[in-house]
C-alpha cells in the first residue's frame, strides 16, 4: 500500500487548549441557478421546474488558535468549485484545505457539474460559497460546547455487501444550553421525487423539518459511506414521498439529539492526505478490439463528456489508444489526474495547485472525536471498518462524498463481480484499467493508519 502526505498536520497552540473557548459560526445561502437557464442534472435530463431551492450551509468552528469550514450543500457533490475554494479560503480567510471540509448531501434533483454548459455554474457555487464561509466567520460566537451522539436509522437497504450500516451520526453545537447547528449524516443515497426538477431530495425535506422544529438552530446534512447503499421508498408518489422518508430522517436525527451525547469540545487538529489506491492491469489489446466492436463503440471520437450516450465506451477508446501509442497504463490511482469533466488523464491541460488525485481523505480531531471526511462514492463496508476500529476508545464521525468528483471506492466483492460500482472508475471516468480487488483493504488500511497518525500524542 502506498500513502503520499498532501498537507501536514495542523497544530493548536498549547495556550489555546489550556482555558480553551470555542466559538461557531454558521451561515445559509440559496445555491439553485440564478439565470434560468435549463441545467443538466444529475439524471442527464435538463430541468424543466424548480420544485425546492437548493442551498448551501456552513458551520465554522474556531478554538482560539485554529478555524475549521464545514460546508454541505443540496449537490451531488462540487466539482469546478473545490479548487477554487481551497485557494481563496487559505488565502483570504486563512482556512487551509485540510480544514477546509466540503460535504454533500448526494442530491440527484440537482445540476450536476461536470457537464461543460454547467463549468460556469460550477465557477459561481465558488464565489457563492466562498461568500457563505466568510459571513459564518463574521458570525462567531461563543463560548460553544460540542456534543457527539448515534443511533439508527433503519430505512436503508444495500447490495453486493453483507453487512448493512444503518447508524445515523450527530453532532451538536450548543451556546447556553440551546443549539445553534446540528450536523448528521446517514450512509444512504438519497431518493428523489422526479427526474427532472430542481429540488432537494428526502435529505432536504428533513433539513426543512428540522429547521422548522429548532428555531435558531441550522440543521447540516451530509451523506456518510453508502455508495453501495439506498434510502427505502416509501410508499406514494412524488414530492409527498420523498417528505415522509425526509420526516423520518430528522424524526431520528432528533431522537438522538434529545438523548444522551458526549461532550466533544476540545482543540481541532486536521491532516489532509491522498491514498494510492491499486489498479489492475490493463485487458489484452485483442480482447479490448473486439470488446469495442461487440458495443459498436466509435474509435475516432475521443473522450465525450456526460450525457453523450457514447460516453460509457471513452475507457475503450483509451486503452486502445495507449496500445497504439506505446503509452504505460497506470497502476496506482495517483498515476492519473481528475478534469473537471470527470475524465482520469495523465495530466490537466493547466497548471492547478489542488488537482483532483484519488483518494483525497482528511481526518481531523475536535478533542476527543475523531471526525473523518472521504472523497468519493465509499461503499458502506469500509466506513464501518474504519468506525469499528475505533468506536470502542474514541467517538468518530464518518463522512464521504467530500471535495470533487464521486468516482465509486467499491469493495472487493463489488469489483470481483464487476458489479456497477467497481465499473464506474472505467464507464463513467474513462480509465483504460479496473480496480484491483484489493482496493477495499488498501483503502481502509490507508484511513485507519492516518487516525492512528492523528491521535498518537
Amino acid at each position: 500500500m502506498k500513502f503520499v502526505a498532501f498537507a501536514c498536520l495542523c497544530l493548536s497552540a498549547a495556550t489555546a487548549v489550556f482555558g480553551l473557548e470555542m466559538k461557531a459560526g454558521t451561515a445559509k445561502a440559496v445555491i439553485t441557478p440564478q439565470d434560468n437557464m435549463p441545467r443538466v442534472l444529475v439524471t442527464g435530463k435538463k430541468h424543466t421546474a424548480v420544485d425546492h431551492d437548493l442551498f448551501a450551509r456552513a458551520l465554522v468552528l474556531n478554538d482560539g488558535a485554529a478555524r475549521m469550514a464545514i460546508v454541505t450543500y443540496d449537490l451531488n457533490c462540487l466539482d469546478v468549485a473545490t479548487p477554487i475554494l481551497r485557494v481563496r479560503c487559505r488565502d483570504e480567510l486563512k482556512i487551509p484545505p485540510e480544514r477546509l471540509i466540503l460535504l454533500a448531501t448526494h442530491n440527484h434533483e440537482a445540476p450536476i457539474q461536470i457537464v461543460p454548459d454547467n463549468f460556469a455554474y460550477g465557477r459561481w457555487l465558488a464565489d457563492r460559497i466562498f461568500d457563505l464561509v466568510k459571513q459564518a466567520v463574521e458570525n462567531e460566537q461563543g463560548p460553544v460546547r460540542l456534543f457527539f451522539g448515534s443511533g439508527e436509522g433503519d430505512f436503508v437497504i444495500r447490495m453486493g455487501a453483507e453487512v448493512i450500516d444503518k447508524e445515523i451520526q450527530v453532532l451538536k453545537v450548543a451556546r447556553s444550553d440551546a443549539p445553534i447547528a446540528v450536523l448528521f449524516n446517514h450512509p444512504a443515497h438519497p431518493i428523489q421525487a422526479t427526474e427532472d426538477h430542481i429540488g432537494v431530495g428526502h435529505c432536504g425535506y428533513a433539513l426543512d423539518d428540522i429547521e422548522a422544529r429548532l428555531p435558531g438552530c441550522l440543521p447540516l446534512y451530509a451523506d456518510a459511506c453508502g455508495g453501495n447503499q439506498f434510502a427505502v421508498m416509501p410508499f406514494g408518489r412524488g414530492i409527498p414521498r420523498v417528505q415522509r422518508l425526509g420526516k423520518a430522517l430528522a424524526d431520528a436525527a432528533l431522537s438522538i439529539l434529545n438523548g444522551p451525547m458526549q461532550d466533544v469540545t476540545g482543540p481541532i487538529h486536521s491532516e489532509m492526505g491522498i491514498i494510492a489506491l491499486p489498479l489492475a492491469p490493463p485487458m489484452p489489446r485483442e480482447e479490448a478490439e473486439r470488446l469495442a466492436a461487440v458495443m459498436g463503440a466509435p474509435l475516432d471520437i475521443g473522450l465525450v463528456p456526460y450525457p453523450n450516450r457514447h460516453r460509457h465506451t471513452n475507457w475503450l477508446r483509451e486503452l486502445l489508444r495507449r496500445y497504439r501509442e506505446g503509452l504505460p497504463f497506470p497502476e496506482k490511482t495517483t498515476d492519473m489526474v481528475c478534469t473537471d469533466d470527470a475524465f482520469l488523464v495523465d495530466r490537466l491541460p493547466e497548471d492547478r495547485e489542488f488537482p483532483c488525485r484519488y483518494e483525497e481523505t482528511i481526518v481531523s480531531t475536535i478533542g476527543p472525536l475523531i471526525f473523518v471526511a472521504m472523497q468519493g462514492e465509499v461503499c458502506a463496508p469500509i466506513g464501518i471498518r474504519v468506525k469499528n476500529e475505533f468506536r470502542n476508545d474514541h467517538p468518530i464521525m464518518v463522512f464521504a462524498y467530500m471535495g470533487e468528483h464521486n468516482l465509486y471506492i467499491p469493495t472487493r466483492t463489488l469489483v470481483e463481480a464487476n458489479i456497477y460500482q467497481g465499473q464506474v472508475i472505467q464507464i463513467q471516468y474513462a480509465c483504460p484499467v479496473r480496480w484491483a480487488p484489493e482496493v477495499e483493504q488498501e483503502m481502509g488500511d490507508a484511513v485507519i493508519q492516518m487516525i492512528r497518525t492523528a491521535i498518537t500524542p
